[in-house]
């Protein structure tokens, strides 16, 4: 298990049943950046990834 793995999992714990829309997410990313603007590159990076995981290109 990575150290991350741990966040993750934590994540899945405790909100794992709840359903929530693409918006939210993005929000929320957007606030963690708004406060930790050290990780505006790699959350940038991420949601980059997930607006294009279905692409075939990829």
């Amino acid at each position: 298990m990575y150290f991350t793995d741990r966040g993750i999992e934590e994540l899945e714990t405790r909100r794992g049943d709840e359903q929530v829309t693409l918006a939210w997410v993005a929000e929320r990313l957007q606030t963690f950046v708004d406060v930790h603007p050290e990780f505006e590159i790699p959350v940038e990076r991420f949601a980059t990834w997930l607006a294009r995981a279905d692409d075939e290109d990829d």
